[in-house]
């Protein structure tokens, strides 16, 4: 069963990505010279914007051609996101040091503020489908810092298709961005009435959410479901619906959205994968979405699937 619940803008609403156009060499250099051409700037992968005083609202900041040579950023290296739907102009990406953004001429003034991509979502200061593009460029951008050498021959690889492939000079190995898959799901127990949930280490305090975990070589997504909740809880769990996914890159990963039933209802957890596990009923969990938790509970924000998932527990549509 596929049911998608409340989908979120994507960076398609905003760029047609032209992938048959990446490996047109003549085609990307006039879209990157003409006078259309907008940049986003990553330094060390945290997008520069540009907010207003309070920096609880905001947009990307897109540098025109004559901002990138003034401040004497590279745009030979770019990495193509898609063409603007609007105005037909190129969109594209230039990862950077922090250090050389904020040292460039005019620096202190143009690349501010910078901003780490997790922040931005969790605070809600861009709209949505802005966020999906700068997942995306931050995606492209992880992948190519990590695959500066070729994992067949160990020789140097060179960018090629816009920032879509890179390709050893040694040895001709082709390489792609990689996704990998996760599975995120909320656990359900029907005829009681609450669904699991678990906290993390690397959760802020009182935060609570759904299990997760990578999809393993040769795994389903029902087997991973089950596999991962059965690790960190010992909750056995029987049928898996899927719900909806989401890009989520950090680096590169699609998290997977489903629903478990439980066939099983005793915890016992796995202090080496999560700190706390416990059921909440539907109407405690109501609060913590609601930010009127008496203990100050909460669940995550706008930005994450996992919200998605509890949202629809509590309106009794899973």
């Amino acid at each position: 069963e596929c049911r998608m619940f409340k989908p979120t803008l994507g960076a398609s609403t905003l760029l047609d990505r032209q992938s048959h156009k990446r490996s047109d060499a003549a085609y990307l250099e006039a879209l990157l010279k003409a006078p259309e051409a907008r940049f986003l700037v990553l330094a060390d992968q945290k997008p520069v914007i540009q907010s207003n005083p309070e920096r609880t609202k905001g947009n990307i900041r897109w540098f025109t051609l004559d901002e990138m040579q003034r401040v004497g950023l590279p745009v030979s290296d770019s990495l193509f996101l898609g063409v603007d739907r609007t105005t037909g102009g190129g969109r594209f990406a230039v990862a950077v040091t922090e250090h050389r953004a904020r040292n460039a001429p005019g620096g202190l003034e143009l690349m501010r503020p910078i901003v780490d991509l997790r922040s931005l979502a969790m605070n809600g200061v861009l709209p949505p489908e802005e966020l999906s593009l700068l997942s995306l460029a931050k995606a492209l951008a992880a992948w190519h810092e990590n695959t500066r050498c070729c994992g067949h021959c160990g020789g140097t690889t060179l960018i090629k298709d816009g920032g879509w492939r890179r390709k050893c000079w040694a040895c001709g190995q082709d390489h792609f961005p990689r996704t990998d898959p996760v599975v995120i799901m909320l656990i359900v127990d029907p005829p009681n009435d609450r669904c699991l949930l678990g906290h993390e280490a690397r959760f802020a305090e009182n935060m609570w959410s759904t299990l997760a975990g990578f999809i393993e070589p040769g795994e389903d997504i029902e087997t991973a479901v089950r596999r991962e909740t059965m690790e960190e809880t010992s909750i056995k769990v029987g049928e898996v619906r899927f719900i909806s996914t989401q890009p989520w890159p950090f680096p590169h990963s699609l998290m997977i959205g489903c629903i478990g039933i439980a066939e099983s209802s005793e915890i016992r957890i796995d202090p080496n994968e999560i700190v706390d596990a416990r059921w909440f009923p539907r109407e405690e969990v109501r609060q913590m979405l609601e930010g009127t938790h008496p203990k100050g509970l909460w669940v995550p924000g706008q930005h994450a699937i996992a919200r998605t998932l509890i949202t629809a527990f509590v309106e009794g549509e899973y």
